[in-house]
């Protein structure tokens, strides 16, 4: 299974989703925005959103400045 990651080809062993993707990339799920096939996920639905051969992802990361 591969997906498009930021722009970049990305394999998948198996399917998952969004919660055990980011914590697969070890990334902090509170300090980013997913958008699923140019829809952007609520955090609150991370843990029931799967993701599928081909599908289209982008993780946007917030940064904080001043």
């Amino acid at each position: 299974m591969e997906i498009q990651l930021n722009g970049k080809a990305y394999p998948l062993d198996k399917e998952c989703n969004i919660d055990d993707f980011l914590s697969k990339l070890s990334i902090d799920k509170t300090k980013v925005a997913i958008e699923l096939n140019k829809s952007v996920v609520p955090k609150d639905k991370y843990s029931v959103t799967k993701l599928a051969n081909k599908d289209v992802v982008e993780i946007v990361t917030f940064i904080g400045g001043g």
